[in-house]
């Protein structure tokens, strides 16, 4: 219908937050925004990676390419991942890593020197800015208890002699161009289920029926009242589509003692990231990006229709 709006109004629901984990509700909304959001967080939220490297001594058992990789999937720091520049976009600098708008300068300098094997890792990388450093997995509430598990990400391992000697160049990227921008670790949604039970039907069975009833659920999603010795919903989203509960009401010849649907407009999402950000700014960045995109979109369509309505002259004011 011509004029018909279609707009809703999203609602978010925070159920758990940390640094590195957040869970929340998204609802009155459809799956198009929810996997936007989530394809959006894992491919399009810019952070910032070790993009060039420039070995000076190697003398490691690991070649000059093996390192660079480890060196670019190590996490950095990207809280000002937002507003820092492409690299290919910056005019400020020719692309050598000395430039506050686009670059982070890192120097590695290691060498053994006793019969004790090193562990090079993260923290022996020393960055140009103290906004972007490797992430650090040591803090309180990372599950590292031994001393030993807080030395940063192993990076190459060194013995008597051998010396490791580099300079490094960050940049900004999404994960789309590559995976070590990526900053998010998983991101999953799932639609809320609805799960209804016929109390009168259930009545009707046996305990022992019940029971086969509870246990035919491969996830805690059902239990029995220990006093009124009634079937009850324990966990509903512990129920993962498996139809399984469905398929042992039909063999029991009691269609319709237990009802399960997708609510179409709620859904449950769990974001884990990799410590780039933190799960929360990872959430708000893909909101800006997806609202950049669609403002694009936007005013894509406004030039079509200028173009429709001016014709050539649309188009030679765009320069076409």
């Amino acid at each position: 219908m011509e004029g018909a709006s279609y707009q809703r109004f999203p609602k978010v629901k925070i159920r758990e937050l940390k640094d590195d984990y957040a869970k929340f509700e998204l609802r009155e909304t459809d799956a198009s925004v929810a996997n936007a959001l989530r394809r959006v967080m894992i491919a399009e939220v810019p952070t910032i990676a070790i993009d060039l490297v420039e070995i000076e001594v190697n003398s490691s058992v690991l070649n000059d390419e093996f390192i660079a990789h480890r060196l670019g999937l190590i996490p950095l720091t990207s809280e000002r991942a937002m507003s820092m520049r492409f690299s290919r976009d910056c005019d400020a600098c020719d692309g050598d890593g000395q430039c506050e708008f686009c670059s982070v300068e890192f120097h590695l300098r290691a060498k053994c020197i006793n019969d004790q094997t090193l562990d090079v890792t993260s923290k022996d990388l020393y960055s140009s800015d103290h906004t972007v450093v490797p992430v650090d997995f040591s803090d309180t509430g990372s599950g590292f208890d031994n001393p030993e598990d807080q030395r940063g990400i192993t990076i190459v391992k060194l013995r008597k002699g051998q010396e490791l000697r580099l300079r490094a160049i960050a940049r900004k990227g999404i994960g789309k161009d590559h995976a070590k921008w990526s900053p998010a670790a998983t991101v999953t949604f799932m639609y809320e289920p609805e799960i209804h039970i016929n109390e009168e039907m259930m009545e009707t069975l046996s305990l022992e029926e019940k029971t086969s009833v509870v246990d035919s659920s491969p996830t805690k999603v059902f239990g029995i009242n220990p006093h009124t010795q009634q079937v009850e919903v324990v966990d509903p989203e512990a129920y993962t589509y498996d139809d399984e509960v469905l398929k042992k009401v039909e063999a029991m010849n009691k269609p319709g003692l237990v009802e399960i649907y997708a609510k179409e407009d709620s859904f449950i999402f769990t974001v884990e990231s990799t410590g780039a950000v933190k799960a929360s700014q990872l959430v708000l960045n893909a909101i800006e990006v997806l609202k950049q995109k669609l403002d694009a979109v936007r005013l894509s369509e406004d030039t079509v229709e200028a173009d429709d309505q001016f014709g050539e002259l649309g188009a030679h004011m765009r320069g076409g």
